[in-house]
This record gives structure tokens, sequence and C-alpha cells, in this order.
């Protein structure tokens, strides 16, 4: 929840910086182009444009947090993928304040054309795996509790066999996490290899916000996990204990 409060004021200051301040300096691409280019560029516009892209996806960043912050149950996936597809329109738009590409009238000076399809092509892919990777990061963990063992679905997902897990416990508070490895911290969803200060390296599948936490050391590593509300992952636990003193 802190995160999002985060998030969202450090965006809105950079809209702050770049609209009010005139820092183009922070407009990428701006800095680096040569004095009669720069000269070109609509400045003052794209100035605009991108403060009311900061103020209002800061806006919703904070608004999420604020609802995190008064206990409701809400994912920050809508911020980010709200996020991804504003910058889409971004930069589409940005494009026309580039005296360089549109003359005074809106039109595509001629030739300028190919200077886009690339970049456009480029972010698309990008930002269309971005989704993808965000979707499927922010679902809460899905377990099966099978005959051979433990499935954990989706992404980092592994079956741990019965035989290999050595013993399973509940936790109320959630082991320091110091760094990650090899996986995907989303606001309060992590996903995939962690090192925490209680258990060393560790594989994540919880949403840090939604307590308890169920440990299960395996032979090879512990892994940490939680369901969408408390008393599934409580039930949940109760059936792997039954099946662990079996």
């Amino acid at each position: 929840m802190w995160i999002n409060l985060l998030i969202g004021g450090l965006v809105i200051f950079v809209g702050m910086a770049v609209h009010l301040f005139k820092w183009y300096f922070l407009i990428s691409g701006y800095n680096t182009m040569p004095k009669e280019k720069k000269a070109k560029v609509d400045t003052k516009g794209l100035a605009r444009l991108l403060g009311i892209f900061s103020y209002i996806n800061g806006g919703v960043f904070i608004f999420i947090g604020v609802l995190q912050l008064l206990k409701v149950d809400i994912s920050t996936t809508p911020a980010y993928v709200f996020l991804i597809i504003s910058t889409v329109i971004l930069l589409v738009k940005a494009q026309k304040y580039d005296g360089n590409l549109f003359d005074k009238e809106g039109k595509l000076i001629e030739g300028a054309g190919k200077k886009l399809i690339m970049p456009l092509v480029i972010v698309t892919i990008t930002l269309v795996a971005i989704v993808f990777l965000l979707v499927f990061s922010s679902r809460d963990a899905q377990i099966s509790i099978e005959d051979t063992g433990i499935k954990i679905h989706g992404m980092y997902g592994d079956t741990y066999e019965w035989k290999s897990i050595e013993s399973v416990a509940l936790l109320e508070e959630m082991p320091l996490v110091l760094t990650r490895t090899n996986g995907s911290a989303l606001g309060s969803m992590l996903k995939g290899h962690f090192k925490t200060k209680t258990y060393g390296l560790v594989k994540l599948f919880v949403d840090k916000e939604k307590p308890p936490y169920i440990l299960v050391v395996t032979d090879e590593q512990p892994v940490i996990f939680n369901l969408k509300n408390q008393d599934e992952t409580r039930r949940v636990f109760e059936n792997l204990k039954l099946k662990i003193d079996e």
C-alpha cells in the first residue's frame, strides 16, 4: 500500500517538474537533440501533455494506495494496466509536438513516417509483453493438493512431492525479504526466487498484505505461499498438515 503512495507521489512530482518547473532535460530524447532540432520542438505543449499524464497516473496510484490503507481488498494491477495504456497514448500524441516530424498544421513531414514505424513497433511489442507479465504476476497463487504432492500453478510454479517435504508451518508474519534473485515483485505480490533474512533463499508465491502464510520446507529450499483470503490459506494449511502427518 505504501509503495503505491510513494509511486504516485513520485510520478506527480516528475510531472510537476516538467510541466511547472520547466525541467525539460527530463524529457527523454530532448536533452540529446542538436540545438536546431530542439528549436522545432513545442516544449510547452509537450510538457503540458507529460504533466497531465503524470497527474492522472500518480492520482490513480495514490487512490489505490489510500483504498488499501482503508483495508479495501483491491489489486494494484488496474493502476499498472492503466499506466501502460496511457503510456502508449502518450508516446503517440507526443510525436505531434516534434516539429522535426510534423509541420505546424499537424501533418506528417514527408519522409518522417519511416522514423516512427520501428519505435512504435518496438514499444507495442514491449508493452504487450509487460501487460502479459503484469496480469499473470498479479494473480493469487493457485494450489492443487494431489496424490503425489502439492502443485503450485502459474509463473514459477512447480510440484513438490510429499516425500520431499520435511515440514509445514503457518506464519502470521511475512519474513523480511532482502533481495529478489529471480522473480517478480508487483506491489504486494511476490512470485519467484527471493532471499529472506530468516530462511535464506526461498521461493515465494505470496500477497504480503494477506496474512497468514504457509511455509513448506522441502529438501531443496523453503517455499512460502498464501491464497486469496485468510480462511482458504488456513484450510489448505490444515489439509497439508494432515497429509504430512500421515
